[in-house]
């Protein structure tokens, strides 16, 4: 919001609607009302003069602890409390603050168990079988391979020796043939036996040469693949064992947490709950969901304030704005000074119950924090802007039309109506920046004196056409607000719909 001479805080002033002020003057205009507004009442005036002027927002907001320990629930799938310690109470480490419904966890923990027991067995098996296949390796590379190829490499030498005893037998026989001694049909019949002798050796040196390239390698795959399966079927069975383990671990670490106690000291208190909010009370009997927010146990000596400033402020609502703080059953003489510390960008969502009012969160960093409690309501006056030695005039001296500033200056004949250029404001006086000077006599409330203001507030009744709608006005006000003096229809932006009261929400 900006003011019309470029100040930001130009806009910042409260509401005062003088209603009553408004019906006597409508009164006058009505037949029978009376000749005239000001019969029978004294002209009241002010001389403008120069002082200091302090420009606040004003609202209501709520203490909390800038360091809460929050205390949820951890029990996966939620849980029914059966018993909640009373808000307010103190507590010191290790005492119970909840206890939740552990009957289905036990159920799911006995369950678990044989599953883990089963996988466990599993795992063993699958451990032994990858012993077994590892073995057979070796087995079969050191003890049947070697067996089998020294078997052969006997028959082998066997048949060359056989062989070399038929090649001599037959050579006997030739000599003997030649010599007449043997007949044809034994030399046949000898060499006969060395091609038997022949091929026989030659078998086994087939056999030696297939069991050293192929039949090794084929049982050493095999046996091989085997291990692989058998390796990969016990990472599974790992894989399975640590999952039901992480399960039962899981079960029976949520067990634990269906007893919940205190990590540090301090007092306890319930989480604030949204209006038409779906969280569940925190009461016994409740079900909770996981992760949900049951307790908070606040840090009591690092409390700020929580409240919520109206869109029309929020402009000029700054970080590091000074502050004060006061309890709703505490004087100002008690205040508590602070500042700033944040504000929100993004609005809380407006809702029907509360007026559909748009508000900001800021939170007020507090320099004592003594004796404050957290829900404590405080009313927050934030520092806007402090002005040394300006001319100020109440905000009822002030008139508004069709977007100009009047005030009307006493003069020796009738009041003048003077043209304004306002600055800053708070719900007293409003800055003058040109129009008036120090010392000029000014009419304090010109709707009860000033007939010619008493017309402005009362035309765009008379304007208003027969079926509702407005006629002979440029301007997005309400015939209500047209009925406020001039810094009391500028201060109306600043004003909450929702309670009626200037400045405070």
């Amino acid at each position: 919001m900006t003011d019309r001479s470029g100040n930001a805080l130009g806009k910042l002033v409260v509401p005062l609607v003088l209603l009553g002020v408004l019906g006597g003057a409508a009164f006058a205009f009505l037949p029978g009302g009376g000749d005239s507004a000001t019969d029978g009442m004294t002209l009241e005036t002010l001389v403008v003069s120069r002082g200091d002027l302090v420009v606040s927002a004003t609202e209501v907001g709520s203490m909390e602890s800038a360091g809460n320990v929050e205390i949820k629930c951890k029990v996966r799938g939620g849980s029914t409390i059966l018993w909640v310690i009373e808000a307010g109470t103190e507590v010191k480490p290790g005492d119970e603050l909840v206890r939740l419904d552990a009957s289905v966890l036990e159920d799911s923990i006995n369950t678990q168990k044989i599953a883990y027991q089963t996988a466990l067995a599993t795992h063993a098996q699958s451990v032994s079988d990858v012993g077994i296949a590892k073995i057979a390796i070796t087995e079969y590379i050191e003890g049947t391979y070697r067996s089998e190829m020294k078997t052969k490499q006997k028959d082998l030498a066997v048949a060359e020796s056989n062989l070399r005893s038929s090649q001599d037998t037959l050579e006997y026989s030739r000599r003997m043939f030649r010599k007449g001694y043997n007949t044809a049909l034994e030399i046949e019949s000898k060499v006969f036996a060395v091609k038997q002798a022949q091929l026989e050796l030659e078998v086994l040196q087939t056999d030696i040469d297939v069991l050293e390239r192929f039949t090794k390698a084929k049982m050493l795959e095999e046996l091989r693949s085997t291990l692989k399966s058998k390796e990969a079927k016990l990472a599974a069975d790992t894989a399975a064992l640590d999952l039901e383990k992480t399960r039962l671990d899981r079960e029976e670490q949520a067990l634990k947490y269906c007893v919940i106690v205190a990590e540090s000291s301090g007092m306890v208190i319930y989480p604030r709950r949204r209006r038409r909010s779906r969280e569940p009370e925190i009461e016994e009997g409740s079900q909770v969901r996981e992760d949900q927010t049951l307790l908070l146990i606040p840090d009591l000596n690092n409390m700020q304030v929580k409240v919520g400033i109206h869109e029309s402020k929020i402009g000029l609502v700054k970080p590091g704005m000074p502050a004060r703080v006061m309890l709703q059953d505490e004087t100002k003489e008690k205040a508590y000074e602070g500042e700033v510390l944040s504000v929100a960008s993004i609005a809380e969502t407006a809702q029907w119950w509360n007026g559909n009012v748009v508000n900001y969160d800021a939170i007020i960093k507090l320099n004592e924090t003594e004796d404050l409690k957290p829900g404590m309501s405080a009313e927050v006056e934030v520092i806007l802007g402090r002005y040394e030695d300006v001319l100020k005039l109440p905000v009822k001296a002030v008139l508004e039309e069709r977007g100009e500033f009047f005030c009307w200056v006493k003069t020796t004949g009738q009041p003048q109506r003077r043209a304004l250029k306002l600055g800053a404001s708070n719900d007293q006086f409003i800055l003058v920046e040109s129009g008036l000077d120090e010392g000029d006599e000014v009419v304090e409330d010109p709707l009860a004196f000033i007939e010619e203001a008493q017309k402005e507030a009362l035309k765009p009744i008379s304007e208003t056409s027969l079926d509702g709608s407005m006629t002979g006005s440029d301007d997005d006000t309400s015939s209500t607000g047209d009925k406020q003096s001039g810094a009391e229809k500028k201060a109306g932006d600043d004003k909450n719909p929702a309670d009626g009261q200037p400045g405070i929400q």
